[in-house]
């Protein structure tokens, strides 16, 4: 069909209308010449020389086990998908520096590959940020090293180590172009980068002439920004695409336009349509309408434009993974990203979904039979924890080199320690036979310190909210100061997120010094079968009450040979981790909300072997020490604010 003029809603927007019964993504290699382009002539994308407009949905492999991204995948292509939009997260594949793995759940052309053979093109985001409510927006946390670095920009440091990453990513991506027998129709450069305070088109265009070094001149490289001019001034740049992105609450016409006035010709494009949106602890949870998702959508599509919705399936924040915000203050996102999409985060379909396969069918051919049914779920029921140990007494466990004496606090960068949790360690100067404040008058808390004198739990710190305690002992009772890192910025413009103490701790008119500083390695402990590997001399008597502060529980689960979905339950429990037969499922925070369960893929338990549960509890549990294996989700109860 030949494209014309489209107009919609009396505007001059133009657009390639949409095609009707248009043909199923190719699943193979073809003979001939493979092309995707942009007809600014037009204004539609070319594929093989023909008009086409994509329909598609976000979906993180980082967020998914990889046995289930088939699963996934395949769900997205019954809805009438006919593309997914994939982030790569730079510290997901590069933790350390210059160590790079691809392997397992990071096996990221394992994914492309499952994409190519479900028939879905995709639209790929390499950052190298992503944001995405991801750990410091994908960019890795040892870029920290350099203290005055400026991420983002053409500051040297930074670039030299984008170099040496884009040139391994994008090495390994080249041949997964859909020119050169791919899927991959689009590559977006950067993310948002008008969101930015920095502004920086040197970087951009040095990020523009490596893309074009790596993959060709053929390839269609774009950019994605928020819904204003002064994001779409600073995040776009002459010879990649201008798109724009936007939710339901958006007048679709004046957010087109704006596109238009910063990309006159070519398609019409929506690269993040919000399904819904994210949860940080004591929010609310997030809803957006089914059916203003489903009359936007129809209305994009009626236009012509190819639209992305963000996102399709959410996933979990297993691990350390989760980001933070920091407007007015710290705020880390839960462990849950399910995001009301269409996809629950357990990969369920959702009567979202349901409606959005309705509109899709308005304007393309969904593919006919029924849609892949929801994974089992199973309520293994309770399981009751016994306590390991005060994690101040478990230290030649979980810190084997011992500490690093410093006089002043180290940074959690500093010790190149870069999630979790690290000890720091001194003694009370003198006598306080009165409570007498513990301060960080710097708001050097990063992101919230748990106060043991002697092993007795005295209270916490926390970044932004909670910078004065009082404290009671004698001159030279041990001080220990658990730290946890609940995640680094990954929007805005403080994501130079640094972690521990970043400032001296005072204590009445006293500094404290000398500290021991031990660095934990508590998922590599438990990966390695502790605590249940030397549960007779780990477990201790039980407790009527259990002590307040930081303390590891354990227990197993027998599952009886069925190895099926199923949800945990902390009820009563305040705040901690929780990790199954090595696997850190990420954290729990019911005190706060709104996310009361923690998901758990069948596929990480043994249907012949106990499965080892590990819970390090920060704060305080409750005398029954129980955990609840349930069937659904709970993700929408706010309590408190613990």
């Amino acid at each position: 069909m030949n494209c014309q003029n489209f107009v919609f809603s009396n505007t001059n927007i133009k657009a390639c209308p949409p095609q009707l019964n248009s043909e199923k993504p190719i699943l193979v290699y073809v003979s001939g010449k493979r092309s995707f382009s942009i007809d600014y002539k037009n204004n539609c994308f070319l594929k093989d020389g023909k008009p086409f407009q994509y329909i598609s949905g976000s979906i993180h492999y980082s967020r998914i086990p990889q046995y289930y991204w088939k699963d996934r995948l395949l769900k997205m292509y019954m809805t009438g998908l006919n593309a997914v939009q994939v982030y790569v997260p730079w510290n997901f594949h590069e933790a350390v520096q210059g160590v790079h793995n691809f392997t397992g759940d990071r096996d990221l052309e394992h994914f492309l590959d499952l994409a190519n053979q479900t028939g879905l093109l995709v639209i790929l985001r390499p950052g190298p940020y992503i944001c995405a409510e991801w750990e410091m927006g994908g960019l890795p946390a040892w870029l920290l090293q350099k203290p005055n670095i400026i991420l983002r920009s053409a500051d040297t440091d930074y670039l030299q180590a984008v170099n040496n990453w884009l040139a391994v990513l994008l090495s390994k991506m080249k041949r997964w172009l859909y020119v050169n027998g791919g899927n991959i129709i689009t590559v977006q450069v950067e993310n948002e980068y008008g969101s930015y305070f920095s502004c920086d088109y040197n970087y951009m265009r040095h990020l523009q002439t490596l893309f074009r070094f790596f993959l060709g001149e053929d390839a269609v490289l774009f950019t994605t920004d928020g819904n204003t001019d002064r994001e779409m001034t600073c995040g776009t740049l002459q010879g990649l695409y201008a798109t724009v992105d936007f939710g339901t609450d958006t007048n679709i016409t004046e957010a087109f336009n704006r596109q238009r006035r910063f990309e006159p010709r070519g398609p019409l494009v929506n690269s993040e349509f919000y399904t819904g949106w994210l949860d940080h602890w004591g929010d609310q949870h997030a809803v957006v309408d089914t059916q203003k998702v489903s009359r936007v959508l129809g209305e994009m599509l009626t236009m012509g434009a190819n639209v992305n919705m963000y996102m399709f399936e959410g996933g979990t924040n297993f691990g350390y993974w989760n980001g933070a915000d920091h407007d007015t203050r710290f705020r880390s996102v839960v462990t849950s990203y399910d995001y009301d999409a269409p996809l629950t985060e357990a990969g369920d379909p959702t009567e979202k979904l349901l409606a959005i396969r309705d509109v899709i069918s308005q304007f393309r051919e969904v593919p006919s039979g029924p849609l892949p049914p929801a994974t089992p779920k199973f309520a293994y029921g309770f399981v009751t924890m016994k306590k390991v140990g005060n994690i101040s007494d478990l230290l030649s466990t979980l810190s084997p080199l011992g500490p690093v004496k410093s006089k002043y606090p180290l940074t959690f960068e500093e010790m190149k320690q870069y999630y979790g949790y690290m000890l720091y360690r001194t003694m009370l100067p003198r006598d306080l036979s009165e409570p007498t404040p513990l301060i960080s008058p710097l708001n050097g808390v990063h992101d919230r310190a748990y106060v043991s004198i002697n092993g007795v739990f005295q209270g916490l710190l926390e970044r932004d909210t909670a910078l004065v305690m009082k404290v009671t002992g004698q001159q030279g009772d041990t001080v220990d100061i658990l730290v946890e890192n609940m995640g680094r910025v990954n929007f805005g413009s403080k994501i130079n997120d640094y972690k521990g103490l970043l400032s001296n701790l005072i204590l009445g008119k006293d500094i404290l010094t000398d500290w021991k500083i031990y660095p934990l390695d508590i998922d590599g402990a438990i990966a390695s079968g502790w605590p249940h590997s030397n549960s007779q001399k780990s477990v201790r008597s039980p407790q009527r009450n259990p002590p307040p502060g930081p303390t590891f529980y354990m227990a197993t689960l027998q599952t009886n040979s069925l190895t099926w979905d199923t949800f945990l339950k902390l009820n009563e429990w305040t705040k901690g981790q929780v990790w199954i037969n090595g696997v850190n499922l990420g954290r729990y925070w019911p005190a706060r909300g709104p996310q009361q369960t923690l998901y758990i893929p069948g596929p990480l338990l043994s249907a012949t072997q106990p499965n080892n549960i590990t819970v390090l509890e920060l704060e305080g549990a409750p005398a029954h020490l129980r955990v609840l294996f349930m069937d659904r989700p709970q993700l929408n109860i706010t309590a408190g604010k613990s």
